[in-house]
């Protein structure tokens, strides 16, 4: 059976997707979306960084694309700094009956304690209305803390803690919106003004979804979610893809999401961000350039690290195709799922099926 998919965006992970989906036999591109002028009428294939065209023209029309019907689309919009927008997309697809999977918003990916029951409701009424499923994941929030650490749950005889990591350098991820403007490197370690993740709240909005799909998916009730963060200055200036990093500014991040019952934490998220490996010596150090890491404390107690790293030589690379086929390869099980909001404790093993190559 062939699926036919429209993709929504073309940036960091969106040429990702695209490639994904033409890699795939039982996926057929059927459009893409850009809000872009410039990228108008461009074929995907080359906003994907392909070696040879799709056929495929780029459009600003969301009318036209939303018109072809499509089965999925894969929906990679940056949704960090566009919350309402992005949920007013994701809405405005299922109502006219088009199954989504997307990176973002994040907290969709298990929103369940996590937002207001009033601004759930709107997208379960037009998966409703449309018939349609949404499907919200990636590597982080995504596979690396759902199905990576709960299938590793499955060989303990009791289980204390379960710590998921992502470990990263991030000074070749090339987005100043999210490393300046969200995450505040680059910015004074001791200024009042924190950036947006930092703020009262944010990090739990954003990641308490992942502690509580996790406890979810061990039968634990919550009793909270805290949060807590350091960042550490650079020593000296120096400058990254993304610009300048000015001595004395923030140059690593590390903050953890913990999930607690019976005064203890149960499930925990947390992160390690440098911008330079030589940065928070005595943090928790990468296994290879970086990845993510699961550690299990219990009988027995265990520790699980994924290392990757793309065809370019770079882990970010790698990361960002790791959210792109995390979706691509999940459309065939979306658009068979029952309509309405999905999390990954509602899908079958989704695998690689069709990217075997004679």
């Amino acid at each position: 059976m062939s699926y036919r998919v429209v993709q929504w965006s073309t940036g960091n992970v969106g040429r990702h997707t695209i490639a994904g989906i033409d890699a795939r036999p039982d996926l057929e591109l059927v459009g893409v979306f850009v809000s872009n002028p410039a990228k108008e009428g461009r074929d995907a294939g080359e906003l994907a960084g392909l070696r040879t065209p799709l056929g495929v023209p780029a459009t600003t029309d969301a009318d036209a694309l939303i018109a072809l019907a499509p089965d999925c689309v894969v929906y990679t919009a940056m949704a960090d700094d566009r919350l309402m927008d992005a949920i007013g997309d994701l809405t405005r697809l299922l109502r006219a009956g088009i199954n989504v999977v997307a990176s973002g918003p994040v907290f969709l990916q298990y929103p369940y304690g996590v937002i207001p029951d009033g601004m759930l409701a709107p997208i379960a009424a037009a998966a409703e209305e449309g018939r349609a499923s949404l499907w919200v994941n990636g590597i982080d929030p995504g596979w690396a803390n759902d199905w990576m650490a709960l299938t590793l749950t499955s060989i303990s005889e009791r289980i204390d803690e379960v710590r998921c990591l992502e470990i990263l350098d991030y000074s070749t991820y090339d987005n100043p919106t999210v490393l300046f403007d969200i995450m505040g490197f680059g910015r004074p370690v001791d200024d009042d003004d924190l950036p947006m993740l930092l703020r009262p709240g944010v990090l739990s909005f954003a990641w308490g979804s992942v502690v509580r799909q996790l406890a979810a998916g061990l039968d634990v009730e919550l009793d909270a979610v805290e949060e807590s963060w350091t960042r550490l200055p650079a020593p000296e200036a120096f400058d990254i893809p993304s610009g300048s990093i000015a001595k004395g500014t923030a140059a690593a991040l590390r903050f953890e999401v913990r999930g607690v019952r019976n005064g203890r934490a149960v499930c925990v998220l947390e992160h390690v961000t440098r911008l330079r490996p030589d940065l928070g010596a005595d943090w928790p150090q990468p296994t290879g350039q970086g990845g993510y890491r699961v550690v299990i404390t219990g009988e027995p107690n265990y520790t699980l690290d994924m290392t990757m790293m793309a065809a370019d030589g770079d882990h970010n690379t790698a990361g960002l195709k790791a959210t792109a086929m995390r979706l691509v390869n999940s459309v065939p099980a979306v658009v068979a799922a029952a309509p309405g909001l999905l999390t990954a404790l509602d899908l079958p093993l989704v695998t690689g099926r069709g990217l075997v190559r004679p």
